[in-house]
């Protein structure tokens, strides 16, 4: 199914519509709901209302979804995707009206899914045409430096992202790997530590992106310290211990980033997988002179890899522990491409079930990876193909919506920047569940089910309830 989100109407569609004015007080207690379901053509659909009542009784189905909205946790940064430059590289193939329709359907907040979060890299990653660095080789002043490279195809995708967006993207940015100089192994591919003689410059090397990028009007609300700095990859990659990490930044980062004057740009560590993030944030948080640097800690959700099952729980006791220190999914992308699995299903659950359980384990934000990609899972200069939640076939033009793309916005689309998320539990392990209220105060509480059966279940809001039904292999925005 290769269909276009914004004609979605000619295909007999009901999707993508704005949600509806915030109940005033004195009105019904309706619920308005939207539906994306499997073998079906529902994709953020208005799929019908219901009306919470008090008196219903408990036991007329086994299921129930409980919400007290007067149990406020975190506020919630944002929900959004990286613009790499494999992102812009193919984005600047497009036809104009096709790069009309992304902007759209990521960015606009009633025809699209309202991102409002952005992750970019301080020169190359995996996803990018080529390795390169904003500096000649061996250049430990900076003198050379230069984001002439990113003037290609990155610099005016974002700024492009950030008017289509409203005006206002946050927009934080990750390096992978020093330049080789400055590294152990002389080489930007396959891990090796930045030398000591180079922590300095390499510090002074994020305050040279931070005022380049500003310079062409792209604000910089923050940076990470590292990519997956504990993986030796076959592309850009570099290590830090622990304490090295926490070295780096209370010694050189934080500093040089103060004498800077950019004090109010936040810098997160770790930016890895959540099997080690309690260990992290232990050692660097636990330091009150590198923490009073540190904003928070990023994580990833490749633990996965291997076969093991998410560690959610390792978000929680990072909150638990630091309660003062926001913790934000800062990449997340189905591995190993197969153009035949565009609309595989699973791929969608995995994000639902991630999104659900990272935000009820206190995550402030939620970043996907690579915003788009070609019918390669690329461009990718080592051959790390990877699935995003639109591609672009290349030689035709077309845009591919997969349904990662649609269960991403069944949060971002709803659930805005400084909505609470509030209390929410569920009967049954059948549904995952989590609820929002929003800056405006609706509530906005999204269900999902990943069995192969239609279940009805009780939606509680405090002591009003309905009974609500969710198509087999579904997710559900209810919004009141």
């Amino acid at each position: 199914m290769r269909h276009t989100p914004l004609f979605a109407a000619l295909l007999g569609l009901s999707m993508m519509t704005g949600a509806p004015d915030a109940i005033a007080a004195d009105a019904p207690a309706s619920v308005t709901i939207y539906t994306t379901a499997q073998d079906s053509t529902q994709r953020l659909a208005r799929s019908g209302t219901a009306t919470l009542k008090t008196g219903h009784k408990l036991t007329e189905v086994e299921n129930s979804v409980f919400v007290d909205p007067s149990k406020k946790h975190q506020a919630l940064l944002g929900i959004g995707g990286a613009i790499t430059d494999s992102t812009a590289e193919v984005y600047a193939t497009l036809s104009p009206e096709k790069r009309a329709e992304f902007m759209r359907a990521y960015y606009d907040k009633r025809d699209g899914i309202g991102y409002s979060l952005a992750r970019t890299t301080i020169h190359s990653s995996d996803f990018s045409s080529a390795s390169y660095t904003y500096i000649e080789e061996g250049d430990k002043d900076l003198a050379t430096f230069s984001i002439e490279h990113d003037r290609q195809a990155r610099i005016p995708m974002i700024k492009q992202a950030i008017a289509a967006a409203g005006g206002n993207l946050l927009t934080y940015a990750s390096p992978w790997s020093a330049p080789a100089f400055m590294k152990t192994n002389k080489h930007m591919l396959r891990g090796g530590v930045l030398l000591p003689e180079y922590r300095d410059a390499w510090a002074n090397y994020f305050v040279k992106f931070i005022q380049a990028y500003e310079k062409e009007g792209i604000p910089i609300w923050g940076i990470t310290v590292q990519n997956e700095p504990m993986a030796t990859q076959t592309w850009e990659s570099m290590l830090y211990t622990a304490e090295e990490e926490r070295d780096f930044l209370k010694l050189h980062l934080g500093p040089t980033m103060h004498a800077a004057g950019y004090a109010d740009k936040k810098i997160i560590v770790w930016d890895h997988n959540r099997d080690m993030m309690l260990y992290r944030a232990q050692v660097i948080l636990g330091d009150p002179e590198a923490a009073k640097y540190a904003w928070g800690l990023g994580f990833h959700w490749y633990e996965t890899w291997a076969g093991f099952d998410p560690m959610f729980r390792n978000v929680a006791a990072v909150t638990e522990a630091f309660p003062d220190k926001p913790v934000l999914l800062t990449e997340a992308a189905v591995e190993k491409f197969d153009p035949a699995r565009y609309q595989h299903w699973p791929n969608a659950e995995r994000y639902g079930t991630s999104m659900i359980n990272d935000f009820n384990n206190g995550a402030v934000g939620w970043t996907d990876w690579n915003m788009l990609l070609d019918q390669t899972g690329g461009p990718n200069h080592v051959g790390n193909f990877c699935f995003a939640p639109l591609h672009a076939d290349t030689r035709t033009g077309e845009l591919i919506y997969t349904p990662s793309y649609y269960y991403i916005g069944h949060f971002s689309k709803f659930i805005r920047p400084e909505a609470r998320r509030v209390s929410t539990a569920t009967s049954r392990s059948t549904l995952l569940a989590t609820a929002f209220v929003n800056p405006d105060g609706r509530l906005a509480t999204v269900v999902m089910n990943p069995t192969d059966k239609e279940i009805a279940y009780n939606f509680y809001v405090g002591q009003a309830s309905a009974v609500v039904t969710i198509p087999a292999r579904a997710i559900q925005t209810l919004v009141q």
